[in-house]
């Protein structure tokens, strides 16, 4: 084997790399800064030119996260994300793991047949999604995801892109080694070839996560902050205002008015939704106190669970444990609390919220007057409202809106929810086909196929050109435009094949098992510094050529490879790993403690199925 000599600029390239993994480790700057930093400290150095240090910012992977994050929020507009979501609590309910299990082995198949960034970021808003209806921290799902995805890039020869390159790189060295293969004619693999070993990775890191790995993730990403208008609401009127359930009336139940039954004079509980028929139910989201309450109607209410507690027991009621009709109704994104004060000159003064037809006509529902230190549960629709007073209102989000534009009460935070364009479904949904259809069908170049797509859902105004711009998380896109030049420099400077040549020439005399694992082992910190793509050409010819004098089938020393580009999980430098890393609230340690684990097992099952199928 050559021996390399190691040259300033490989020192340099050294020192930068392990300030950017110090700075990483020990969280003293953003991640963003720090990938900033190393695309003005290498050109300064001389290591690289100023062109090939903002190459970055053009890069196929980098437009392409711009390019999926804005046509996720295209499907996110129109719905769709919703229906996903939905459809996997349905399976799922509300259980975290199986939430978990689910999401991830979805993301892990579609990997398996597109990149895995598109994967990941096509069901980021879906997984946002149900962190936040099921109050689930969003960094307990994210990371086993994104390690998922990742994974799934080994189900099939297309599902990353080592493996896409892996047959021509290895019948270029065959063509220059044919005597030291044996003079065998090269075979190249199948689309399936790898996908044993693909779905024992995968196994294996879902295991991890159900099993050890739930317990190194963050449990406080998606904690209310302290200053949010939701921990203050809960501050002020948790413990008598209560939380939203749903009732089911039993069969033998007589039909009443809410007027007679008088649930909010007896239980201070407020019925915000009733939904009406057996299987296609009709909803009332505003009910008053003329409607009917008969046997079988599904009631969504907001109350205390002691109050709840003696309402079921005296009616009969049925409280189930988690909503299941309401369920998206009771949605974050669709409805919550809010507080409004009645502003001077308001319509509401000096009138009751009866007289006013406050529900008929705003079909929102009133939970609380707070007249000074005076939190008012009793008669609020029939008390005279003045300037000042604080009314508690629940209802839709759209609702809440038309409120603020009738200038009757001001509200206290901003108004959350997005008005959606569900009959632009299809047109979303088309644009999304044509960016797939794109890459596997034409063959274009997945940033450009997945910017066409982006591009559509603009000009068609599905989402508007500020909301496009909105949806990009530029921390992640600084992140990897600045690590992309410092993974260029690490190669052009032959500073990946100094150290490949270091460790396998310290290793004159090895046993296959020993070979694969050292080249298993450089090709994951390869990728992790530098590139998968990059580590997959430099290391398929050292690993083949290795393999060879120990009598070793290439191929299979070549294929280790492949997969091993695939073992990025300790630093946030995959464009997986930084897609996630925001909205999970993740800090680099997060990923050395989870990854490290993750990391390990990987290599192990790997070296276990090459063995088990290959006898090693």
């Amino acid at each position: 084997m050559e021996s390399a000599v190691l040259t300033t600029d490989m020192i340099i390239v050294f020192c930068l790399l392990g300030f950017a993994i110090f700075l990483f480790v020990f969280d003293l700057l953003r991640v963003d800064l720090v990938g900033l930093l190393m695309m003005v400290m290498l050109p300064l150095t001389g290591v690289i030119a100023p062109e090939e240090a903002i190459a970055g910012l053009s890069s196929n992977a980098v437009v392409s996260i711009i390019a999926v994050m804005i046509l996720g929020a295209g499907l996110n507009k129109t719905g769709v994300m919703n229906a996903v979501a939905s459809q996997i609590i349905k399976v799922a309910g509300n259980s975290e793991t199986r939430i978990m299990v689910i999401i991830s082995t979805t993301v892990a198949f579609i990997s398996s047949f597109m990149q895995n960034i598109g994967a990941a970021a096509l069901f980021l808003p879906a997984t946002m999604r149900i962190s936040r209806q099921l109050n689930i921290p969003a960094g307990r799902v994210l990371m086993p995801m994104g390690f998922c995805a990742i994974t799934g890039g080994c189900l099939t020869l297309v599902g990353s892109s080592p493996l896409i390159m892996l047959n021509d790189l290895m019948e270029g060295w065959w063509m220059y080694n044919r005597e030291a293969a044996g003079n065998t004619p090269f075979r190249p693999l199948g689309l399936l070839s790898v996908t044993p070993i693909g779905i024992a990775l995968l196994i294996g890191v879902l295991g991890y996560f159900v099993v050890i790995g739930r317990k190194l993730l963050p449990a406080d990403t998606c904690k209310i902050d302290e200053d949010s208008a939701e921990r203050r609401l809960q501050e002020i009127y948790g413990a008598e205002v209560g939380h939203g359930y749903e009732l089911v009336v039993p069969a033998y139940f007589p039909s009443q008015t809410l007027g007679e039954l008088e649930l909010r004079p007896k239980y201070h509980v407020t019925v915000v939704g009733i939904a009406k028929g057996e299987e296609r139910y009709t909803k009332n989201f505003a009910p008053v106190k003329e409607d009917a309450i008969e046997a079988g109607d599904i009631l969504w209410v907001i109350g205390s669970d002691a109050k709840l507690d003696v309402l079921t027991r005296e009616l009969g009621w049925q409280l189930r444990e988690e909503p299941e009709l309401f369920a998206d109704d009771n949605s974050i994104d669709e409805s919550g609390i809010v507080e409004g004060v009645v502003i001077p000159h308001s319509n509401l003064a000096g009138h009751t919220m009866e007289e006013m037809k406050f529900r008929e006509l705003y079909k929102v529902n009133p939970l609380a007057i707070v007249r000074g230190d005076e939190i008012m549960l009793d008669n609020i629709n029939v008390t005279k409202l003045i300037q000042g007073d604080t009314l508690l209102l629940q209802g839709k989000w759209q609702r809440f809106k038309l409120i603020a534009e009738k200038m009757d009460i001001a509200f206290i935070e901003e108004i959350r929810g997005e008005d959606l364009k569900p009959e632009r479904t299809k047109c979303a949904l088309f644009f999304l086909f044509m960016s797939l259809a794109l890459v596997m069908g034409f063959e274009v170049k997945l940033s450009i196929a997945l910017l066409t797509g982006a591009l559509g859902m603009v000009i068609t105004r599905i989402i508007s050109a500020d909301q496009a711009y909105d949806a990009v998380d530029w921390r992640t896109v600084f992140l990897l435009a600045g690590l992309i030049p410092l993974g260029t420099a690490f190669e052009s400077t032959g500073a990946a094949a100094y150290i490949a040549h270091k460790v396998l020439g310290a290793f004159s005399s090895m046993t296959p098992m020993l070979l694969l694992l050292l080249i298993s082992v450089l090709t994951a910190f390869f990728s992790l510094v530098a590139s998968n793509v990059g580590a997959a050409v430099l290391m398929v010819p050292l690993a083949m050529n290795m393999a060879s004098e120990l009598h070793l089938d290439p191929v299979l020393a070549a294929l280790v490879v492949a997969v091993s580009a695939s073992n990025t999980f300790i630093l946030p430098t995959h464009q997986v790993n930084a897609l996630i890393m925001r909205p999970g609230g993740y800090r680099p340690k997060d990923y050395m403690k989870a990854g490290c684990g993750v990391a390990v097992l990987y290599t192990l099952i790997l070296l276990g199925m090459l063995k088990l199928f290959y006898g090693i």
